[in-house]
């Protein structure tokens, strides 16, 4: 008596495959008219055919009808072709909302991965089936592939850090947000890590490969990058002193001389943001906890859209109203708060902020509760010059106060700024020089003084004396 060999699991090659299948099976392949017709004329052989094929050929065709029949009659939910593939799989890949949440009820393992390690969640993210990503992460799927994965060595980015190459065993939280201090081949370095929020995002390769390219004295420095496993991680250069905010907390309100040098090396670092080429970089968050010091004492600008992503648009409009959130709402500009689109000088009503919270000792309207702020702002409001008058160098008062003018077109560029914050320290450098040497001739004039009027018989050798 002859046995028949059981007949190995078929593979489904209907519509989109696997979004981490080899290349010679490219997502987008489809099988040939032949194939397609053979497939559904054995899938409509209920009783020959592999009941996964048939599963998977009526998920693909979004048959709701006919997946109820096959699983009432028992067929499993999670049966498997021969890459490992579900009909979840199939669902996700082709987007299709309603087959997906009837599979999920009906008991499919949202976290199920087929032979390459990809899940349906990652299958959907790399399709956009926005949809279905959100079906699937309300019943717990989570992310198990690289955001921004490879599939041959030669693709890994330049910037790419093995995770094992950072130390984190005594990490320590440092300035805003997710940064932890930890050690690199050698020496300290700032890790910002990301959650499952970064996923689904699709400009990361484009973000990272900006980040590489900056070099600026007063812009933090972009070291590398964990893309190819999770969670993701930013390196950055670490500045031990901590941020601008920490530094305003412990000094109050700064001389004008400083908060003039503070100002122009941030200034600075924003030009170079904004002149990019080929297109500017808007921050979209400058305020004093994303503003560092390094070891000298000198300020660079950090943070610039890693958690937001960097826009390289001339006017961009953000999909959706901000929230705090996203970012400080005290220096954010109304045209952003409106959910308007916007450019470059919204960084400049942040960094005219910033310039008079350093001559006013407080962070603006700092007695309003953060979410009254920006409505103060859209209504004209601003923050009141309280200091005293020598507080502000002569022009400094007035730059401000075009830097945060309502209208964005009237703001200056950070070049502008530059130049007038250049001419403002001059004068203040030209003045404090003046004085240092007012203040060496005042003791010889008042000794002169002294002995020549106490005494006035004295002879001019004696008071030489």
């Amino acid at each position: 008596m002859t046995t028949t060999k059981p007949k190995s699991p078929a593979r489904f090659k209907l519509g989109r495959q696997s979004s981490l299948a080899p290349e010679s099976r490219t997502a987008t392949e489809t099988v040939t008219e032949d194939e397609d017709e053979e497939l559904a004329a054995a899938a409509a052989a209920a009783g020959i055919v592999d009941p996964t094929i048939r599963l998977m050929y009526l998920t693909n065709e979004g048959d709701i009808d006919g997946i109820n029949k096959m699983l009432d009659s028992g067929t499993n939910v999670d049966y498997r072709d021969i890459d490992g593939r579900t009909a979840l799989h199939v669902a996700a890949c082709q987007g299709r909302t309603d087959v997906v949440q009837l599979l999920l009820s009906r008991g499919a393992k949202v976290n199920s991965m087929d032979r390459w390690g990809s899940t349906p969640l990652a299958d959907a993210v790399y399709y956009k089936n926005h949809d279905v990503i959100q079906l699937l992460e309300k019943h717990g799927a989570k992310p198990t592939i690289p955001p921004m994965h490879v599939l041959t060595d030669r693709e890994v980015p330049e910037y790419e850090i093995h995770p094992t190459e950072l130390d984190l065993s005594n990490s320590v939280k440092i300035s805003k947000g997710t940064f932890h201090k930890a050690s690199w081949r050698g020496i300290d370095v700032a890790v910002k890590t990301f959650g499952e929020e970064m996923f689904s995002d699709e400009d990361k390769v484009n973000e990272l490969q900006l980040l590489q390219k900056i070099r600026h004295p007063n812009v933090v420095q972009f070291l590398g990058a964990v893309t190819q496993s999770n969670p993701m991680m930013i390196v950055t250069e670490y500045l031990p002193k901590g941020d601008l905010r920490q530094y305003l907390d412990r000094k109050g309100a700064l001389m004008p001389e400083q908060a003039v040098k503070f100002a122009l090396e941030i200034a600075r670092g924003m030009n170079y943001l904004h002149e990019h080429k080929p297109e500017a970089i808007i921050h979209c968050d400058l305020e004093p906890p994303n503003i560092l010091r390094d070891n000298s004492g000198h300020l660079k600008v950090a943070d610039f859209g890693v958690s937001k992503l960097l826009v390289v648009k001339k006017t961009v409009k953000k999909d959706r109203p901000v929230t705090s959130l996203d970012s400080s709402l005290r220096y954010m500009a109304p045209e952003v708060y409106r959910n308007e689109e916007y450019d470059t000088k919204v960084d400049v009503f942040s960094f005219a902020l910033i310039l008079q919270e350093m001559i006013e000792g407080y962070a603006p309207f700092h007695l309003k509760e953060e979410t009254e702020v920006p409505k103060a702002y859209v209504e004209g409001e601003r923050p009141p010059f309280n200091a005293l008058a020598k507080s502000y160098p002569f022009g400094l008062r007035e730059l401000i106060q075009e830097c945060w003018d309502n209208e964005a077109s009237k703001r200056p560029t950070f070049r502008e700024i530059i130049s007038v914050l250049e001419l403002i320290s001059d004068r203040i450098a030209r003045k404090m020089s003046w004085k240092v040497r007012l203040g060496k001739c005042l003791p010889r004039i008042r000794l002169f003084t002294k002995r020549d009027y106490v005494n006035p018989s004295s002879s001019r050798s004696s008071i030489t004396r």
